[in-house]
Parts: C-alpha cells; structure tokens; sequence
C-alpha cells in the first residue's frame, strides 16, 4: 500500500488473526469517510509478511511492518512471548515510526488507536505526546466484565490474583446473562497462566484510565439497560482533565469496510471448497471451525466429531490445521470423501455467504460471531476460552440464534445438528437480528459514530497538547 500525503491515524491491533481483521476494517471504514486521513495500519513483520499480499484494500489504507521478535508459529500459541515482545521489542519501533511521521510535512500523526490488547501502544503515544483511543474488538459486554474487575476484588467474587472464589453460575454484571465463574476470560491454562493473564488485563484496564474515546467493534443491544445505551450513543469527544471515557460502538465492522478489503489470512485459504458448495443443496451443509489461534479440542472429542460428523450423513465442510488432522479416526478422511470437505483454512465469509451452508459449529468468536449474524447462518456453540462465554451466552440466552453444545461427545454433536438444523423459528430470529444490527437504522449510527470520532480528531491534537502541556 502507498504511501499518501495525508495525516496519519495509525492503528496497533494485537498481534493475532481475530484483531488483526477487525482493525483492518476498521481502517477501511475510515478510509470509506473519504476524509483527509491515512489510516496506517502497523503490524510486527511476521504477520505483516503473511498478509500484505492478501490485502485488496484501496490505496488509502498504508500497512507498516515493525519488528516483532517472534515468528508467526510462535505468534498462535505463546501468549506471554507474545506479551513480552509487545513489552519489550515492538514499543521503540513504534515510536521511531511516529517520529518519523512527525518530521513529514503533511501533519504528522494526529492519533494513535490501540487494540486494548495492544495497550503498549497507549504508553507509545503518550510519550510522543500523541492522543490516543482505544479500539475493543470484540461485543462490548467483555469489555464491561474487564472493567468490573475491581467490583469482582471488592465483593469477593474473585481473589487479588483473579481466581473464583465460589464456583456456579453467577450474573457478573447487570442485564447480563449467567456464566459459570470458571468462565471469566483470563481463566485459560495452568494456575500460573491464569494468575498471568489476570495481571495482564490489570495492567491493560489500568493504562485505559487514561483513555477519552473507546471505539467498539459492537452495536447497543436491548439487553443493556438505558443509561448504558445513553452511554453508547454518545456522539462528542471532550479532552479535559475530568472528562470520562466516551464509548462509540462502530460495529459490526464486517459490514462497514469496503468490499474489496478482505479479511487478511495468515494462512493460505482453500477455494476449493466453494466449488464443492456449488455441487450442494442449499441449507445442506454444516461448517465446522474452531478459530486460529487456541485448539479447544484435545484427540477425544476430534474423534467425536469426526464420528458424529460420519453418522450424520450431512454434507460438511471442516477446517482443520494440519496438526489437528492425526487425530481424526483411521480411515475417515477416506470414508467421508464424497460426504465432506476438510480444508486446512477456508474463505470464511465466502463459505458462510453461501446458500449450501445451513449451521456453522463455531467457538464463539466475536468476528465469527459477526459473519454469521451477516450471513444469516443458525450457530452450534462450543466456547471454549476468553470471551467465546460471553458471546455464547447472547446467543443462546438472548438472541437465542443458535443452541450450545456442553459437550463434543458424539451423540451431543449429532443431537445438536439435528436440532439446530430443524429449528424453523430460528431462522426468522436471524433475519431481525440481522435487520437490527446491519439495517439501514443501524449502519446510520455507525457512520455517525465514526464520523464524530474522526471529526474529534481533526482538533483534538491541538487540545490534547494544551492538555499535557
């Protein structure tokens, strides 16, 4: 991507396919405003090398490598290398970047958006003296539950290194629904991990505080009480000392980039399987994939799958990384060869847009949550880490689009296709959701969030060094 004359909004999402995507868009719904801004989006070389070629994005949008310290295997399963990388080797080339940007002659850089995740970046620009806001990629109901931490230490909900107290099912936060405590999004590996990625988002809640604007990858659901939806429809962002953060919900996101931006894989996408979806009845076909980065399922219940998938008889399409394939049964690959398609990575949004496919069984994640309200596609939920229980919980409990499965065994998968796909309400549930988070009141609302936001940002850098001056 060129490099054009313009001011510079850079964007530091956290270094991992489902935050990489969002940004992205976001940086092309920027670019869609036609204002007088270069989004610049800024990635570590290892997954800038993977997707720059894959990016079909308009010239507007500059896409920058810094140095990382790591290699993309490492990247989709070490969160603390990824974290001490993002610390201690990605912060200084960050900055030389901005520097860099300051000394051009066409207005620098007038703001720095960082992924939550990426909170590095909040300290980055605060030392260049450039006005930073945050970007939550994900619904914005996580982000409430991270900053509710300090409620949870004060009841004693969870201890001083974020372990549950109690076990069972608890409302951790208003008009939300139920979670088990074992559910809370840094509870994910051995103690030590948990305790560490607790400190992780302490740290990252922490730097926020010093915030103005929070830019969600989310829509104002009913769910929410009122005064939280007067909260999101906040349209003006005020710089002054006293100031609370303002939360703006830009989302979905997957509807507002432009079309020709797709999403920037880190690996290379099978397009085969489209045209064994073209061969297929429509609302046939049932699409399995379990996210990029964290495998949820261990040998067992792959096999469960594999055998649940084989009884079904329905046509299918599974992704499944190459490490993932050795424990599939003996011999499945070629029983279900006329049956199903497994793929090593798919063009998700052009699977799910296809009329073939009918369920999609997903891990919950946010952005796969997305595409498939986008595409009208009914869930079979099995969350398993993060915030996959959150979103899970709102797909199921409240817009009830989809059913969960509490266990990967192979009656509950079998069980859980055939209800899912024989739901006849479902489908009309889909459509509102869809009207009511991508319609024409909804894509309203985000063009005016981020047209309030860039229009801030035209004037706030001027405040902003009054400000800290």
């Amino acid at each position: 991507m060129k490099y054009i004359k313009k001011p510079k909004i850079i964007l530091v999402p956290y270094p991992a396919q489902g935050h990489v995507t969002p940004m992205l868009k976001l940086a092309s719904a920027i670019n869609n405003l036609g204002l007088h801004f270069q989004p610049v989006l800024v990635t570590p070389e290892y997954i800038h090398n993977q997707i720059v070629q894959r990016i079909e994005a308009k010239d507007g949008i500059l896409c920058v490598a810094i140095p990382g310290g790591m290699e993309l295997k490492d990247s989709t399963s070490d969160f603390f290398a990824i974290e001490a990388a993002m610390e201690n080797t990605m912060p200084n080339h960050l900055e030389s970047l901005v520097h860099k940007f300051e000394g051009d002659e066409d207005g620098g850089v007038v703001c720095i958006v960082a992924d939550l995740l990426a909170s590095w970046a909040i300290e980055v620009a605060k030392s260049c003296g450039i006005p930073a806001a945050g970007f939550w990629p994900a619904m914005f109901a996580t982000y409430r539950l991270f900053a509710a931490i300090p409620d949870m230490l004060r009841s004693g909900l969870i201890s001083d290194t974020g372990i549950p107290e109690h076990q069972g099912k608890v409302q951790f936060l208003p008009d939300t629904p139920l979670l088990f405590t074992e559910d809370l999004p840094w509870l994910i590996g051995s103690l030590a991990a948990r305790q560490g990625r607790f400190e992780f988002w302490r740290r990252a809640m922490d730097r926020t505080k010093s915030l103005r604007c929070l830019l969600v990858n989310s829509f104002p659901d009913e769910y929410y009480e009122q005064q939280i939806i007067d909260m999101l429809v906040i349209t003006n962002i005020k710089v002054s000392q006293d100031c609370s953060l303002v939360v703006l919900p830009i989302g979905p996101l997957c509807k507002h980039s432009n079309a020709m931006t797709k999403n920037p894989s880190f690996w290379e996408e099978d397009f085969s399987c489209l045209n064994w979806l073209d061969k297929q009845k429509a609302n046939s076909v049932v699409y399995i994939a379990f996210g990029s980065s964290i495998s949820p399922i261990g040998d067992t219940k792959l096999k469960n799958v594999a055998l649940a998938l084989e009884a079904s008889t329905r046509p299918f399409i599974w992704v499944l990384r190459s490490a993932w394939l050795e424990g599939l049964p003996i011999g499945f690959l070629e029983k279900v060869s006329k049956q199903g398609k497994v793929v090593s990575w798919a063009p998700q949004m052009e699977v799910l847009q296809h009329k073939a496919v009918g369920c999609y069984l997903t891990h919950c994640g946010w952005n796969s949550t997305m595409e498939a309200i986008q595409c009208r596609k009914r869930l079979l939920c099995y969350p398993a880490v993060a915030d996959q229980f959150m979103n899970c919980a709102y797909i199921v409990q409240v817009w009830r689009i989809g059913l969960m499965l509490n266990e990967l065994g192979q009656k509950d998968v079998e069980e859980g296709l055939s209800r899912v796909m024989e739901d006849k309400e479902m489908e009309s549930r889909l459509m509102k959701l869809y009207e009511r988070t991508m319609g024409e009141e909804a894509n309203s609302r985000v063009v005016s969030n981020l047209t309030a936001f860039v229009d801030e940002v035209k004037k706030v850098k001027t405040e902003y060094s009054c400000y800290t001056n």
